[in-house]
């Protein structure tokens, strides 16, 4: 993993510590009700997630919905990107408001809420429960992660292990996901999947509420220097001038999102990316000139910004897993193991395994390496290398399904072996390994403690734009030969990696001694 926060960020934490039982694996015992936490959750999101677009385009005679490739794959990418843009105002909210503690759980009830809605037939109740859960994740998502941090406010050596540990529990759920919602989706009704993925996020919701008691104090109330600023809704009351105002970056942000929403309805998706992008830049120039940050926190504010373009970058090619990967699976891919018709969802469980298995193999080649251990953007160059390594492997795959078979007398199209796939999400992993876990870390050494859930927030921005990026991509699988949108994927993440590299030694220049 990468090496340490910084002194700055483990002081501003020890504001609110307490002393934590160390009695998950040598770690806090509130890492274990974290852990969990993040398990049901991810459990929830991958279960829906690796059947969503399968869903979208089977026939409404087998009980899905009739979309055509491009809707389900605007709609899925737009949804898959929502539940990350709203991290943003789930920071905010946790910042300024509810704390991380009372976010995380009010966000679980939602997901459950939205999943349950899924889970009734219907159109309406279909995009309600998108919504739901997109927003309960932004609740969820960067306010668990930022809790974890507060878990080490005094021991930073361990913070990445920590994480690293908190890294299985997503993996682990996103694991198990697929083999039970895409099994009950693809073989016995599709909306008892989403019954599924919603009484997991309530088991999950339970278990974080009974395991309160060993977090402490960590992310029980905002922290005191938000609180202390001026302007401040809790400060100042709601009803003021000033409660007011720190209520408008929410309100425009609102008011974004809305437009979001009409312009993927209506199928235009190049403005919703640019959006994205706008409010990431009019963020960070924010915090940049007027944020009240002092010079070593702007500087690591520029490499944060920095990572976050190449971030989303990656996602936008990662994200194939959920849509065009998934396609590819169910279409092209001959998934006949020894009589049994695996379910095409099935597949996604591959990356979490290679995941589980090799996330020691690539924590102890980082401590291992000691001092020769790269710098954060010399990991995420990495990440993008391999992102390209194995989309050139799935340009080999799209070229021998080319053409059909002859089977009893009919043509059929030409199905390829799974393994394929299973090399292609090897590689994937060892993208994802590179970058994943260590732009979390990344993100809570080197944001300002006081900004570090808004700083969460944006970066879960960057797979927002990602997964919108990657469902425009896959809104193309009928429309292009799939050796030319793999290719055209392979070479781009591939010569982003090149630049990153070149960027690696101003960046540690940046970073200075946060690392």
């Amino acid at each position: 993993m990468s090496p340490d926060p910084s002194a700055a960020d483990a002081s501003a934490a020890g504001a609110s510590a307490v002393p934590y039982p160390t009695a998950f694996f040598g770690h806090p015992r509130g890492l274990a009700t974290l852990f969990f936490t993040e398990f049901w959750e991810r459990f929830s999101y991958y279960g829906m997630r690796s059947l969503l677009i399968l869903f979208m385009t089977a026939g409404v005679a087998g009980g899905g919905l009739g979309f055509t490739t491009a809707r389900a794959g605007a709609v899925y990418g737009f949804y898959t990107g929502a539940a990350y843009l709203m991290c943003l105002p789930g920071g905010w909210l946790a910042d300024r408001l509810l704390g991380q503690r009372r976010a995380v759980l009010l966000g679980g009830i939602v997901i459950a809420a939205g999943n349950f809605s899924l889970a009734v037939r219907g159109l309406p109740t279909f995009f309600l429960g998108l919504v739901l859960v997109a927003f309960g994740t932004g609740l969820l998502k960067p306010n668990v992660s930022t809790m974890v941090g507060d878990l080490y406010p005094d021991d930073r050596a361990r913070r990445d292990a920590g994480f690293s540990i908190f890294y299985m529990g997503i993996n682990l759920g996103a694991f198990l996901a697929p083999l039970v919602c895409g099994w009950l989706g693809e073989r016995v009704d599709w909306h008892w999947a989403f019954v599924a993925a919603g009484a997991g996020m309530l088991v999950g919701v339970a278990q974080y509420s009974l395991g309160a008691k060993y977090l402490g104090k960590a992310g029980l109330l905002p922290h005191p220097a938000v609180a202390a600023q001026p302007g401040d809704a809790r400060a100042s009351g709601a009803g003021t001038g000033e409660g007011r105002r720190a209520w408008r970056p929410l309100a425009g942000l609102g008011g974004l999102i809305a437009l979001l929403v009409v312009l993927v309805v209506r199928g235009i998706l190049a403005p919703a990316s640019a959006a994205i992008v706008g409010l990431a830049l009019i963020y960070f120039v924010y915090q940049i000139t007027a944020g009240g940050l002092d010079r070593s926190e702007i500087r690591r504010m520029l490499v944060i910004f920095v990572l976050f373009v190449f971030s989303a970058l990656f996602w936008s090619g990662y994200e194939q897993a959920g849509s065009s990967l998934n396609l590819f699976a169910e279409r092209l891919t001959n998934r006949n193991v020894a009589g049994f018709q695996m379910p095409a969802s099935m597949l996604q469980s591959v990356n979490p395994i290679f995941t589980i298995a090799f996330a020691p193999v690539f924590a102890w080649i980082w401590v291992w390496l000691g001092r020769r251990n790269p710098s954060s953007p010399t990991k995420f160059a990495l990440g993008l290398l391999f992102m390209a390594l194995g989309f050139a492997i799935m340009v080999g795959a799209s070229l021998a399904s080319v053409g059909h078979a002859v089977v009893g007398g009919s043509l059929v199209p030409r199905l390829v072996s799974p393994w394929w796939l299973v090399l292609t999400y090897f590689f994937h992993t060892c993208g994802e390994l590179c970058l994943s876990p260590v732009g979390l870390s990344t993100v809570t050494k080197l944001a300002p403690h006081r900004k570090v859930s808004q700083m969460m927030g944006i970066w879960f921005l960057a797979l927002s734009l990602g997964n919108i990026i990657g469902g425009e991509i896959a809104g193309h699988f009928e429309d292009f030969p799939l050796y030319r949108i793999f290719s055209t994927v392979a070479l781009v993440t591939g010569a982003a990696g090149i630049v990153l590299f070149m960027l690696v030694r101003p960046l540690r220049s940046l970073i200075g001694g946060a690392e």
